[in-house]
């Protein structure tokens, strides 16, 4: 009886003790500030999936960009010292160069535009990443991305003339913003407040949203009406961080940031329109180019996709894909640009 008695307690104890040794905390960033709406929800997630799991998955989130900006994360993530982290699609186009096919220049009318192409693209876009070692979940809109500046500007000329910002580390939007005829000026985005303040730069291309949670409004004064880009992000683990979760936990983990990330998508799309109205109750004053001055923004950015397909930066068939899904939802008989 006393054998079979310490047996039991032992056997409880080594499944106690392997409890323990499987329970792990997973170290997320972003450059996000905290305290903002989304923040929260993810938050929120994290504290589900750790209750979810018995306590074997635990996040633990550096906003603000503590960790460093989004290239910084990724460097990181590779030598181990994070595991994931919420971060710009454009930041990943080394592991899938084609997720760049949303931010490709002025191929947007509207959301409803938005929703038809990601409802038939998006799963395109993870699967590409996870075939280069990157676990994703939903992606998430961040939004249209306008011109905002401290010098008015509605033409060519006067955004050739604007001394704009790029992301450092991202020659793919360099090149964008270089086909354009300016010379973009690089900087990490946690150093973009104090570009604006000092006026090494004077223009950044970014969402409404963006530009107020980061402060960046208060630093311009026009912005030009016409979504420039369509920005999005996501949450991005390595395949290594993600693969060492117990199989049962990866399917927690992965639907409830699925379901997270789906209200957050939702929620920012809210947000940017709020954002919009509220950039002009500042007192930015909204600047209309001329149809004949879109239409030369148009024909360059199609000049650009085109280097871009030519110089290998992204595939045919997916500027193909996006074309023939925006001739639908348009009802255009041909598969035109915009």
């Amino acid at each position: 009886m006393y054998k079979k008695l310490f047996f039991s307690v032992m056997l409880g104890l080594v499944v106690a003790s392997s409890g323990v040794v499987n329970a792990k905390s997973y170290k997320l960033a972003t450059i996000s500030p905290d305290g903002l709406g989304w923040m929260k929800k993810f938050r929120d997630g994290t504290k589900e999936i750790a209750e979810a799991t018995d306590g074997r998955v635990k996040f633990k989130i550096y906003p603000g960009g503590v960790q460093g900006d989004d290239y910084t994360v990724l460097r990181k993530m590779r030598i181990g010292q994070l595991h994931g982290g919420v971060m710009t699609a454009s930041s990943l186009t080394r592991f899938f160069p084609d997720l760049q096919v949303y931010n490709l220049p002025l191929q947007f009318r509207n959301s409803d535009e938005i929703d038809f192409v990601r409802e038939n693209m998006d799963q395109r876009i993870i699967d590409g990443l996870a075939e280069s070692g990157m676990v994703s979940f939903n992606l998430t809109e961040t939004g249209f991305a306008y011109i905002l500046s401290k010098k008015p500007i509605s033409s060519l000329d006067d955004l050739k003339n604007a001394k704009t910002w790029v992301p450092d580390g991202d020659p793919i939007s360099a090149k964008l913003v270089q086909s354009f005829g300016i010379s973009p000026i690089p900087l990490p985005i946690i150093d973009v407040l104090a570009g604006l303040q000092t006026g090494l730069i004077d223009t950044v291309i970014v969402p409404p949203i963006v530009a107020i949670a980061l402060q960046w409004h208060n630093q311009v004064a026009y912005m030009t009406d016409l979504p420039v880009l369509y920005i999005y992000s996501m949450l991005a683990m390595s395949e290594k961080s993600f693969n060492s979760i117990a199989e049962s936990d990866q399917k927690v983990v992965t639907d409830v940031f699925n379901r997270v990330f789906d209200e957050v998508d939702a929620d920012n799309r809210i947000d940017n329109k709020k954002a919009y109205d509220a950039l002009v109750t500042q007192g930015l004053k909204v600047i209309t180019p001329a149809t004949e001055d879109s239409a030369s923004w148009r024909e360059i950015a199609e000049v650009s996709i085109a280097n871009l397909v030519a110089e290998g930066e992204m595939s045919q068939e997916s500027v193909d894909l996006l074309r023939a899904n925006l001739a639908e939802v348009r009802g255009d008989d041909a598969q035109s640009a915009p």
